[in-house]
């Protein structure tokens, strides 16, 4: 990773009555932070944004068990101001290159016992961040029972996030006055009444439960922390510890949450060594969506998915189409005791998949294979697998994996608590050891790890496509709400790109059977064709799969935007949107740059000025677009494909039917 960078440091101690220097503003001074000791030595912080109150005194600190103070009674020995500017690289990412540019304020401090804590305080041009890090002296473990944390917002205004939960995120978002929130999981993203952005979240959450926010009055909200069975939240041997950021991203304008570096800037740097050319962005087809409609199934029976002939089939498909990798589910035995405790084998193929014979076809054709580990939650029994079960797919030549973790876990843990990230990141090291990249599905949300180990490319934590195969489906609004709340902690798997919107070639299959209680026998994809087209660049991830079936791909002129699609993109930038509305987002690979735009149930009209091409270049522009009489309701698969000559000092008019979007690839004219 190539780091630049400069330091400006200088320590201020403080001793008793003397003034305590505890304000920080960002570089720009825009943003304003204020710590505040009382005199019962309790511990606030306040925000302003442009000389007006955004968060107003709030309490930080946490509640610990048998007694251990953590929150009251401390005074401070002294404060440490930095001024850090650097540019760093990542192998993969929106941007590959990204300026990590704040201004720090440590606050030393220490009770009666001699409690150590150290406030560090980060404020970005593009929001800030805080995090706690304790030392307490003479145990030998610690217990902590509450965050009391607080967001005390100063105005109210209009909100965008899905209700809290420490089971799941597929849930579905709720626009609503920021009052009128009873609890929320993050990022909870808000646009105040005088007109500021602002995203709550967390980052580097590595060793501690998920935060979620819990309203306690106005526009008040309190962390509240996943437990541990017994109740305690967060347990540590020995006395130090140290949580994850809670961070704020705070904008004018709502693409700015989008492109702020704000969530990775506060993880820390790469922590795997040497040639990291194994980390590679791919598109990827896969054996999946036929058992979501039905039709095919995840165990070895007469509908069984994932047998070698079929896998094949998908490898030449991938090969043809310009298509790095294929990802196959049902390929291993433990399917066949669904709904209970799951017993994966993760090294047992079933008899009609010969994985050997697999990877070596794949390798032939040049494809790569995404190997799959469903746990249905029995963590003990994966972990009892870990290290075999990587080390036999490397050995195989299988280095990307997809995870699950579709049931409950045993013992009463939830999926968010500090037991179960301490397991993510376990799998996530495990996997780094065999050269492996990991795709989690019912994941830990995401809060930046990606740039501590890039090997963790993307993951799902909310409702992706396979809803639309057996519920009512995600709204179109959805995918204008992912944007500006999911991805702002970082990639989705959210699997876009079905062409068979209307299943007309599933729907009425002998071969489908209902296998998901939530499907009515309606579903459908809520969208229009060129909306899930857009899709595949609006919603970022580096492994970027094409979800349908093959079948629905082959021979259809609109795959051809897939096939000229590059998942490992060098820079990026949202150029228009609002939250539930609408988005718009060009992104640059190597010498093309591509443009996804989509709306909400309104039809609308995006003029976007082609400035972000190269100057005095001329460029081919294919633009997958709704049909005239195109509408997600009524007429879905309707589009048109145009072609034209454009430059940087160009205008683009995105018409979008209702539900509907826009792609457009831009590829340089060679003379």
């Amino acid at each position: 990773m190539k780091t630049y960078s400069y330091y400006v440091l200088f320590l201020l101690v403080v001793f008793c009555g003397c003034s305590r220097p505890t304000e920080l503003t960002s570089p720009d001074g825009n943003i304003k932070l204020v710590f505040n000791l009382n005199e019962a030595g309790a511990m606030t912080y306040g925000v302003s944004v442009g000389g007006k109150p955004f968060i107003t005194p709030s309490v930080m600190g946490f509640e610990g068990r048998d007694g251990l103070n953590l929150s009251k009674d401390f005074q401070i020995e002294n404060t440490e101001f930095t001024t850090k500017d650097e540019t760093w690289t990542q192998p993969w990412g929106e941007n590959k290159s990204i300026r990590n540019h704040y201004n720090e304020m440590a606050v030393r401090l220490k009770d009666p016992a001699n409690t150590r804590l150290t406030l560090r305080f980060r404020v970005f041009d593009d929001g800030l961040g805080f995090r706690y890090e304790y030392q307490v002296p003479q145990v030998d473990s610690v217990f902590v029972m509450d965050e009391l944390t607080s967001f005390n917002l100063a105005q109210d205004g209009k909100s965008w996030s899905i209700p809290a939960s420490f089971e799941t995120y597929e849930l579905l978002y709720r626009t609503l006055p920021v009052s009128k929130v009873d609890n929320a999981n993050t990022p909870m993203t808000f646009k105040t009444d005088n007109g500021v952005y602002a995203s709550i979240h967390e980052a580097a959450l590595t060793d501690f439960p998920e935060m979620t926010l819990k309203h306690t009055e106005g526009c008040h909200f309190k962390s509240e922390l996943a437990s541990w069975p017994d109740g305690v939240k967060a347990r540590f041997a020995g006395g130090t510890f140290v949580t994850p950021w809670r961070s704020i991203q705070i904008a004018p304008k709502a693409v700015g949450l989008i492109n702020s570096g704000l969530i990775l800037n506060l993880n820390e740097p790469c922590a795997l060594e040497g040639d990291l050319s194994w980390i590679r962005p791919m598109k990827y087809v896969g054996i999946w969506w036929g058992m979501h409609l039905g039709v095919e199934t995840w165990t070895m029976d007469e509908r069984h998915g994932a047998t070698t002939a079929n896998a094949k089939r998908y490898i030449d498909f991938a090969a043809a189409n310009n298509i790095e990798a294929v990802m196959f589910e049902g390929w291993n035995e433990g399917w066949e005791s669904w709904g209970g405790m799951q017993t994966f084998d993760y090294t047992k193929p079933y008899a009609d998949f010969d994985m050997a014979e697999v990877a070596r076809y794949a390798k032939e054709k040049g494809i790569e294979i995404i190997g799959h580990h469903e746990t249905g939650g029995n963590i003990f029994n994966y972990e009892r697998q870990l290290d075999n079960a990587y080390k036999w797919y490397a050995d195989l030549g299988v280095h990307s994996v997809k995870t699950g973790y579709a049931g409950g876990l045993p013992g009463g843990h939830s999926h968010h608590g500090q037991f179960n990230v301490r397991h993510y990141r376990k799998v996530v090291q495990t996997a780094a050891g065999y050269h492996t990249t990991v795709n989690v599905h019912e994941p830990i949300k995401d809060t930046g790890i990606r740039r501590t180990y890039p090997n963790m490319m993307t993951r799902e934590g909310a409702r992706g496509m396979e809803w639309n195969g057996w519920s009512e489906g995600n709204p179109p609004e959805h995918h204008e709400l992912l944007p500006f709340t999911r991805l702002l902690g970082g990639p989705m798997d959210y699997t876009p790109g079905t062409f068979d919107i209307l299943y007309e070639k599933t729907r009425n299959s002998p071969r489908r059977k209902k296998w998901n209680d939530l499907d009515k026998g309606n579903s459908r994809v809520n969208t229009t064709l060129a909306k899930q087209i857009a899709n595949w660049v609006v919603i970022y991830s580096p492994l970027q799969m094409a979800s349908d079936m093959i079948e629905n791909y082959e021979g259809h002129p609109a795959f051809q935007f897939f096939r000229d699609f590059d998942a490992d993109c060098d820079w990026s930038e949202a150029l228009q949107g609002e939250p539930g509305e609408f988005v718009a987002v060009v992104r640059k690979a190597k010498d093309k740059y591509f443009l996804g735009a989509t709306t909400n149930e309104e039809s609308r009209t995006l003029t976007i000025p082609l400035d972000f091409l190269e100057k005095d270049k001329k460029y081919h522009a294919v633009i997958y677009a709704d049909g005239e009489d195109a509408d997600w309701k009524t007429n879905p698969t309707s589009y048109q494909i145009k072609d034209k000559e454009v430059t940087a000092a160009d205008t683009l008019s995105v018409v979008m039917a209702k539900g509907g979007g826009q792609a457009v690839s831009f590829i340089p004219i060679t003379d």
